[in-house]
């Protein structure tokens, strides 16, 4: 086995879940991710800890959606595994990224207001995603199959703690911060964060942080006014989607557009009543992910990146007493940064082409 798989697991099972002896553990396995799980079930049985493995294919979940009727029901075998465990980690890896592209939307977002419940149990454990390197994913990078296990493991196998400190800079000020304004070309859009809390996202759930890899600073904005313009391309429900432009007014989407795949785009929008606000508001700071690779597990981090997510808020951001936006969905889209651009927060300048203010070459 490839030795970067077990550092691979050991970040994944240590820094970023933090399992203990005697955590119930779901380990949801991808296709082609089984030797990431054989090194992950080790380090977990090294650890004492209860471990239940799951299969996770995009191939199957067609193949159900397809067949199906339509009227779903929330499953509460799968519900109830959720609620008991501790800790779930999901371990991406599927053999072709495109595997739903047929399935209708309907199906989709119906299959996906029924698994709400389930999504939200998932939520409430130390739960961590990641991606095993992958032929189909270096095939989706454009890349060869070594070219991106090394991209991959330069993203993954990070110093976290020394990326966390830095990342502290960016959440300080968006904690501190009122109004959030980015502006580049085709971009005016002003984001209200009053009262609301910045996650270092630092690949770790002693961060709030459930992605590996990780490297960005997020937010839950709200009041949305002005235009985005979404330049990097994404896959999105297997298709690709390009160019997307959203105009927000009184913090909802009343106007959008794709140059490609538009109608994916309207079956998110249209899944609920929160599918038309944001979520969401990341900027990337992980100068280890250096390409588009579209994946958005990747992309998102990625410096010289804004990215924001319609649908769904995340309860770190928000005070007890505030719920946030609700929806079935919740969709990251990316714009990039690294030119003729600028991050205002509270009309200060935080962010110029890329470069934060305290970094060499940021010109205020």
């Amino acid at each position: 086995m490839d030795e970067r798989i077990r550092e691979h697991a050991r970040v994944l099972v240590e820094w970023s879940a933090r399992v203990e002896r005697g955590d119930d553990v779901v380990v949801s396995v991808g296709p082609d991710a089984h030797e990431l799980a054989v090194a992950v079930c080790e380090l977990l049985g090294e650890r004492g800890a209860n471990v239940a493995t799951t299969y996770d294919s995009g191939e199957l979940t067609r193949a159900y959606l397809r067949a199906h009727d339509g009227d779903f029901e929330t499953p509460d075998h799968r519900l109830a595994l959720y609620e008991r465990a501790d800790v779930v980690l999901s371990l991406g890896g599927g053999r072709n990224t495109s595997a739903t592209a047929d399935v209708p939307g309907e199906a989709r977002q119906a299959y996906a207001r029924a698994q709400t419940p389930v999504r939200e149990a998932r939520m409430d454990t130390r739960w961590v995603s990641t991606v095993h390197p992958t032929r189909s994913l270096a095939q989706q990078a454009g890349m060869a199959v070594e070219e991106y296990r090394e991209f991959a493991y330069g993203a993954i196998l990070r110093d976290w703690a020394a990326l966390a400190d830095e990342m502290g800079r960016m959440k300080d000020l968006l904690d501190e911060g009122s109004e959030v304004r980015l502006v580049k070309e085709d971009t005016d859009l002003t984001m209200s964060i009053e009262g609301r809390t910045a996650v270092n996202s630092a690949a770790s759930v002693a961060y709030d942080s459930h992605n590996l890899p990780s490297g960005e600073v997020f937010t839950a904005p709200y009041a949305a006014e002005g235009e985005v313009f979404f330049d990097v391309p994404m896959t999105l429900h297997g298709k690709r989607v390009r160019n997307v432009r959203l105009a927000f007014e009184g913090g909802e989407v009343v106007d959008y557009s794709a140059e490609a795949n538009e109608g994916v785009l309207e079956e998110i929008l249209t899944t609920d009543e929160g599918a038309r606000r944001l979520g969401e508001l990341g900027v990337g700071m992980n100068r280890g992910i250096d390409r588009f690779t579209d994946n958005i597990l990747f992309d998102e981090k990625m410096g010289d990146t804004v990215h924001m997510a319609v649908g769904r808020a995340y309860d770190s951001n928000l005070p007890e007493s505030e719920e946030g936006n609700q929806s079935a969905v919740h969709v990251d889209m990316i714009t990039d940064v690294s030119e003729d651009s600028r991050l205002e927060i509270d009309g200060e300048v935080v962010q110029r082409d890329g470069r934060f203010r305290w970094e060499e070459g940021f010109e205020g």
